[in-house]
């Protein structure tokens, strides 16, 4: 019974049990967002929540859209300006609970669609928002005299999202 193939069940050695898989420890380079302070912050102050999570250009711009809107109900044209500000102060108070959310995700799991945080669609807002409020003040436009126009930007804003929800059915749709 010294064979290997004759051994008894009782005689076969067992193995002692393998350790518990240690925890993944996070790379140094992530750094923890909490989405709540982010959110407060956002409340107390626009654009304060995105400087939490190390979004300049985007904090700038949301205070300027804020401040925009501000003087430009101070400046007798309450109608458009103030339905804007619920819209920049709800938009900003998302944006920066997702925004923490998403630089929490970066270093835990395979990157999910970047946050568009730096694009360079908000250094050249930011631009344009500094050449027309330069225009104003050098007396080279008025921009009280472009009031009467914003319902244009709904129209444009419409018709975009419009686009682009019928662009995604056509992507992801059924073949018609």
């Amino acid at each position: 019974m010294s064979s290997p193939e004759m051994t008894p069940p009782s005689e076969v050695p067992t193995l002692p049990p393998l350790p518990a898989a240690a925890p993944r420890p996070m790379p140094a380079e992530v750094i923890v967002k909490s989405p709540w302070v982010a959110l407060i912050l956002s409340l107390l102050m626009t654009g304060l929540g995105q400087v939490y999570n190390g979004q300049f250009a985007k904090a700038f711009a949301f205070f300027m859209a804020f401040s925009g809107s501000i003087y430009l109900i101070t400046e007798g044209h309450p109608l458009p300006f103030a339905v804007f500000l619920p819209f920049i102060i709800f938009s900003n108070m998302i944006d920066a609970y997702r925004s923490a959310a998403l630089i929490n995700l970066r270093g835990t799991s395979p990157a999910p669609d970047e946050d568009e945080a730096e694009s360079p669609a908000w250094g050249i807002s930011i631009a344009v928002m500094g050449v027309l409020l330069l225009m104003n003040n050098m007396g080279w436009l008025r921009l009280s005299a472009l009031v009467p126009y914003w319902p244009l930007l709904l129209i444009v804003a419409g018709l975009l999202l419009l686009r682009r929800s019928i662009e995604r059915k056509g992507v992801n749709g059924p073949p018609v």
